[in-house]
């Protein structure tokens, strides 16, 4: 007889998997099938760009999958060539997660050093060091100013960022839920259907020539069609802003130069114009991309005879940009370096842009019954120039904002409203981003404004520039610019404590990590109290749609009578009246001698013992984060990251008070 028999089972297939994140708690009915003939969704997202698949992405890991979900597209497939190339440290911390973050990071280009380079100064050509058009290196600095996981952006093409989310949205939903040659081409509000009231019409191409009109109704419609958004179009919405007569050429090519910091971001200024090079990650022949951003002189259009139609003498202005003319202009501004494409490779990629800064008045649309059922995200509700590295990293969590709103909605776990009125955490996407965009377009029109600037001219638009204010536009912006910096206003998802000395900042520093609720939480090294492993935090609370209670409980954990035993035993009961498994309790202590489970609440071990924490090695995070390792504190995560809200131990009615506005009572 043997001494083990194999059994077999469906759950054991589990075992060999890749692991992934569980779906959502559903309490609302899913959708009948036999209600209505047509195809119909819950969520239809028109575009599958990077916020558009990244919208789709988190959508299927919540649950929102399979017969609820559905991508259109008009391209054939993913980006090849050109646009976004750069992801900010905060996206990174997000990529990572969710665990998808490997290879941008292995692979990518590292960008932590920047190089600022401006013409040769008046002393040293004085004493005929150069000429007057030769540059020099005045400071190399941080490219992150802020505390971060990642301290670095990383720069790895567009398209390659898309087939990572494409790769691993087909492990939670069907292939064909992305539907590539399908163009959107309008939507109506359909009141005679009320579960599925939006009607979105679209069309494909057929092999014989001929071409397929469609629909399918939806619950919600999400347009992350980009800049010419027709989904914002039928909103009745226009980008609304101003378009300077900056014009710049963007090439990415594998680079002959004897310039010595062209691995590096550089900001580049001398008298003949502006450049900033952005280093790109090695390509499949061994080989290393690099981005030029070249500004062009207004002397271009001056033989423009368009009038005072500025649309039409921008383009004409644009398209008098010629690869030829980027690389002209380019040489003179990096002599007397000499740079050029390596001879046997061709460009990857060239382009003339605008710089302009836009955006809409909303990012929502009501419809008649009085829900918010449209949605906009990314460039086709605000738009920018590409310099600052912001595009695809706002854009991408404009979607990450957005997603698990709309899945706690369908799933029926946000507070329930009148017929009629809309749902007040979907309502809070638009409040939330929109103060974001206005933030990038405020930056956006500042640093593109002294970027197109002369350092030190006297005749110049920016007469007065110096290499200090520039250096501290650039430092300043970090915060914003990395997405670490971001701090959400008050709202139903951001309480401000009632007492604002709960956190202790390190050196008053706000940015330095503390808990500050409306800021994302930083990341901190911790060890596991279970298995005594060193754990990074956030990897320990992945955007799984689910918010998170910590407690960082004071020097009297042990103590039966304590305020921490209190503040635990509270919280384990508030995560009684929510929906099951929609709240987490995390664990912290800064106790430096060991206790045993008994010393706790009898629940602490099953509700959190993979999720009870002590100080690592390395770095104390109660330090950090600005905790009073006397007095402890209760923090509320939101499902994306962010404090919802701080209170002390013994105000944890507070916490009850903060979840019973976002979420349904059992």
């Amino acid at each position: 007889m043997p001494v083990f028999q194999d059994t077999s089972n469906a759950a054991r297939d589990l075992r060999i998997l890749p692991s992934r994140a569980p779906a959502l708690l559903r309490l609302s009915p899913k959708p009948n099938d036999l209600l209505i003939s047509e195809e119909h969704r819950e969520v239809v997202v028109i575009g599958a760009g990077p916020s558009g698949l990244f919208l789709t992405l988190l959508l299927a890991r919540y649950g929102i999958r399979d017969s609820s979900l559905l991508c259109l597209d008009s391209k054939p497939g993913t980006l090849k060539a050109g646009q976004a190339d750069g992801l900010q440290p905060r996206t990174l911390e997000v990529l990572q997660s969710l665990g998808i973050a490997a290879e941008i990071i292995s692979e990518g280009c590292h960008m932590e050093e920047v190089a600022f380079w401006n013409p040769v100064s008046k002393d040293a050509q004085k004493n005929g060091a150069s000429s007057r058009s030769s540059i020099e290196r005045t400071d190399f600095i941080s490219d992150v100013n802020v505390p971060a996981r990642f301290p670095f952006e990383v720069t790895i093409h567009q398209g390659r960022i898309e087939r990572i989310l494409q790769e691993n949205l087909h492990l939670y939903a069907p292939q064909d839920t992305i539907r590539r040659s399908h163009r959107f081409l309008e939507y109506v509000y359909d009141e005679s259907h009320p579960d599925f009231p939006i009607l979105v019409k679209y069309e494909y191409d057929n092999p014989d020539g001929t071409t397929t009109q469609a629909s399918v109704r939806t619950k919600y419609l999400v347009g992350a069609d980009g800049a010419r958004s027709l989904v914002r179009k039928c909103m009745g919405l226009d980008l609304q802003g101003e378009t300077t007569d900056h014009i710049w050429g963007v090439c990415d090519f594998v680079a002959s130069t004897d310039f010595p910091d062209i691995r590096k971001r550089c900001a580049i200024h001398s008298d003949a114009g502006s450049v900033m090079v952005i280093p790109r990650e090695q390509i499949a022949t061994g080989e290393y991309l690099t981005r030029l951003y070249v500004q062009v002189p207004g002397e271009v259009d001056a033989n423009s005879s368009c009038g005072t139609d500025k649309k039409i003498a921008d383009k004409k202005r644009r398209d008098a940009i010629t690869l030829d003319y980027i690389f002209k202009q380019a040489r003179a501004v990096f002599a007397p370096y000499s740079i050029k494409i390596k001879e046997g490779t061709v460009p990857d990629w060239w382009a003339a842009y605008q710089i302009g800064q836009r955006m809409t008045p909303k990012f929502s649309s009501r419809t008649p019954d009085g829900v918010d059922r449209v949605f906009i995200v990314g460039d086709a509700c605000h738009t920018h120039s590409p310099k600052a590295g912001q595009g695809m990293n706002v854009s991408m969590m404009d979607s990450f904002n957005l997603a698990w709103k709309l899945a706690h909605s369908i799933n029926g776990l946000t507070p329930r409203t009148p017929s009629g009125t809309a749902d007040p955490i979907l309502e809070t996407f638009e409040k939330e981003r929109t103060d974001v965009a206005r933030q990038l377009i405020d930056f956006d029109t500042t640093f593109s404004h002294i970027f197109s600037g002369k350092i030190g001219s006297d005749d110049s638009a920016m007469a007065g520039l110096t290499h200090e204010e520039f250096l501290r536009v650039f430092r300043e912006g970090s915060a914003f610019t990395s997405g670490c910096g971001l701090c959400y206003q008050p709202s139903r998802l951001t309480k401000m404590p009632e007492e604002p000395a709960l956190i202790t900042p390190p050196e008053k520093d706000l940015l330095c990590g503390s808990l500050i609720a409306g800021r994302r939480l930083l990341n901190v090294e911790v060890k596991r109290y279970a298995d005594a492993t060193t754990r990074q935090l956030h990897d320990e609370m992945p955007p799984v749609g689910r918010y998170n209670i910590l407690v960082f409980t004071s020097n009297d954990l042990v103590d039966k009578t304590g305020a921490s035993q209190s503040a635990l035993l509270s919280c384990i009961e508030i995560m009684q009246h929510f929906p099951a498994g929609v709240v987490n309790l995390m664990v912290f202590n800064s106790l430096t001698k060991r206790f045993e489970w008994h010393d706790l609440p009898t629940a602490m071990k099953e509700v959190a013992e993979m999720r009870t924490y002590g100080l690592a090695k390395k770095e104390d995070f109660y330090e950090i984060y600005g905790v009073s390792k006397d007095q402890g504190l209760v923090a509320v995560v939101r499902p994306d990251g962010y404090i919802g809200t701080i209170t002390p131990l013994m105000g944890t009615a507070l916490v009850k008070d903060y979840f019973s506005g976002c979420l349904v009572r059992r």
